[in-house]
C-alpha cells in the first residue's frame, strides 16, 4: 500500500469539511460530495475534488468516510453510491448514528462487501479544523493499516472499542460521552439564565468556583459564547445536539434506563431551534429559558 490513498468524504458539514481539508492537507487524494454543492466547493481550494453525486465521490477510493447528519441520511446516500462501490472498500462511518442504525449500516456494508468501521469523533469544529479529533473506532485488525492514516489526519488519538463495527461499541461510547457534553451545556445555559433572572452578575458565580472541583474550562467556554453573541457559526448546532440528544435517550430506553436529563436537555434544544437557534452553537440551548428570544 502506498502512502497516499484516495479518500472518499460524504456530507461537509460542519465536521465532514474539516475532516476532508485535513486528509487532504496530509497528502490523501480526497474527493467530496454534500448534498448542498455549495458547501463542497470550496473544498476545491484545498486541492479537494468537488463530485457531483455520491457515486462519482467513490468511485476507485480506498477509504469512504460518512459524516452526514444521522443513520437513515448515511444509508441513503450509501445506496445512491453503490454503483461506484467495489467489494473490499474500507467504509468510516463516523456519523453520529445511534446503536439500531449502526447495525443496518453495518449489515448493508456486509450485504456489498465492503469492509466496515464503526468510526464516530470526539470534538467540535475547532478540534476538526486542528486535526484534534478523538477518533472512537471499532473494526477488523486486518484492515487497519488501510484507516489509520485517515484516522491520523482528523485526529489526535485513536480509541479502539472492539473488532466488530457492527456491535457499535464506539458508537455506544460516543453516546455516553455525548450524554455528558451535553449535560453540561444545557446545566451551563440554565446558571446563566437563573443568574440573569435573580440579577447576579455571572464572573460573581465564575469568581466562586475558580480553581475549585466545580469549575470546568468547557463551562466558561460555553458561557463565553452565549455572554459575547458569538454563536455563529457553530461550533455543534442546536438541532444537531438535539438529535444526538434523542439518540442517547432512545439508547437508555431501548435498555431499561431512564434519562431524565437528557430527555429534558433534549426539549431544550427543541425550543431554541424553534426559537430560531437551530444553526446556532449547542450553547444557544440558554435562549430555551425564556418565552421570546432573549436579546443577550
Amino acid at each position: 500500500m502506498t502512502d497516499q490513498l484516495t479518500v472518499s468524504v460524504l456530507g461537509t458539514g460542519i465536521m465532514g469539511a474539516a475532516m476532508a481539508r485535513n486528509l487532504a492537507r496530509a497528502g490523501h487524494a480526497v474527493r467530496v460530495w454534500n448534498r448542498s454543492r455549495a458547501k463542497a466547493e470550496p473544498l476545491a481550494a484545498d486541492g479537494a475534488h468537488v463530485a457531483g453525486s455520491p457515486e462519482e465521490a467513490v468511485r476507485g477510493a480506498d477509504v469512504v468516510l460518512t459524516m452526514l447528519y444521522d443513520g437513515p441520511a448515511a444509508l441513503d446516500v450509501m445506496r445512491r453510491a453503490e454503483p461506484g462501490l467495489r467489494p473490499g472498500t474500507v467504509w468510516a462511518q463516523s456519523t453520529t448514528a445511534g446503536v439500531d442504525a449502526v447495525a443496518d449500516l453495518a449489515a448493508y456494508a456486509h450485504e456489498r462487501g465492503l469492509v466496515f468501521f464503526d468510526a464516530p469523533v470526539l470534538g467540535t469544529r475547532q478540534p476538526a479544523e486542528a486535526g484534534q479529533l478523538l477518533v472512537l473506532a471499532a473494526g477488523p485488525g486486518e484492515a487497519r493499516d488501510t484507516v489509520t492514516p485517515v484516522f491520523e489526519a482528523v485526529g489526535s488519538r485513536t480509541v479502539w472499542t472492539g473488532e466488530d463495527g457492527a456491535a457499535g461499541s464506539a458508537t455506544r461510547l460516543k453516546l455516553v460521552a455525548n450524554s455528558w457534553v451535553l449535560a453540561v451545556t444545557n446545566a451551563g445555559g440554565e446558571t446563566l439564565s437563573l443568574a440573569k433572572a435573580l440579577g447576579v452578575d455571572p464572573d460573581t458565580f465564575f469568581d466562586a468556583i475558580a480553581g475549585g472541583p466545580l469549575d470546568m474550562g468547557y463551562l466558561r467556554a460555553k458561557a463565553g459564547l452565549i455572554r459575547d453573541g458569538a454563536l455563529r457559526p457553530a461550533q455543534f448546532a442546536v438541532a444537531t445536539a438535539e438529535k444526538d440528544a434523542r439518540l442517547i435517550v432512545e439508547a437508555g430506553e431501548a435498555n431499561g434506563v431512564r434519562l431524565d436529563l437528557a430527555a429534558a436537555g433534549a426539549e431544550r434544544f427543541t425550543r431554541a431551534a424553534a426559537q430560531g437557534h437551530g444553526d446556532e452553537d449547542m450553547a444557544a440551548a440558554y435562549f430555551a429559558s425564556f418565552e421570546e428570544k432573549a436579546s443577550d
